[in-house]
């Protein structure tokens, strides 16, 4: 039997991370490049957007239209050329800004990235209606997705990435006995 799968931060209140909302400012300002802004989202969680999408509805008793059948949906932005991105969000306030009746889920950037890549769009969108809106795409986009998906071969030769490790304990400084000036 399937099972409903926990929430990534139980007790959620829905706030904007502040080291996130510090980072996309800082980015609008043109004070870091957008490097600071995926470092930053990386130990936090997004929001991705679930919809209701009315499948049927039928004349009630009353005689006035009513919801028969309904589905939830992610619904996709579709850009003025075409192009699809995934709509995620910081917190609750940018996703009501957008759209007051979605519901959320909680994900992170690296998941975001991967149903992106999944789903075949050129990106992901992330505070679309505001306060600062933040695009993730291209070789970004399939090489957050690919640290995920265990893909990190099929990348090509455009991507670098880097795995990294925590270490357990720093390094320690050798001292490797340079002679210094004035001994003789």
């Amino acid at each position: 039997m399937p099972s409903i799968p926990q929430p990534l931060v139980p007790g959620d209140d829905g706030a904007t991370d502040a080291a996130v909302a510090s980072a996309l400012a800082a980015f609008a300002a043109g004070e870091v490049e957008a490097g600071a802004v995926v470092a930053a989202l990386s130990g936090t969680r997004l929001l991705v957007p679930v919809v209701a999408l009315l499948k049927e509805s039928e004349i009630g008793e009353h005689g006035l239209r009513q919801e028969k059948e309904s589905e939830m949906a992610l619904p996709k932005l579709v850009g003025a050329d075409g192009r699809e991105a995934v709509l995620s969000f910081t917190g609750m306030e940018p996703l009501r800004r957008w759209r007051r009746d979605a519901r959320p889920i909680q994900a992170t950037i690296l998941q975001v990235c991967q149903a992106a890549v999944h789903e075949n769009t050129a990106a992901v969108v992330i505070d679309v209606a505001g306060p600062v809106p933040f695009v993730i795409e291209g070789a970004l986009l399939r090489a957050l997705a690919a640290v995920t998906s265990g893909t990190l071969d099929e990348l090509g030769p455009e991507v670098t990435v880097a795995r990294m490790e925590e270490i357990a304990e720093p390094p320690r400084r050798r001292r490797f006995g340079w002679p210094s000036r004035g001994r003789g």
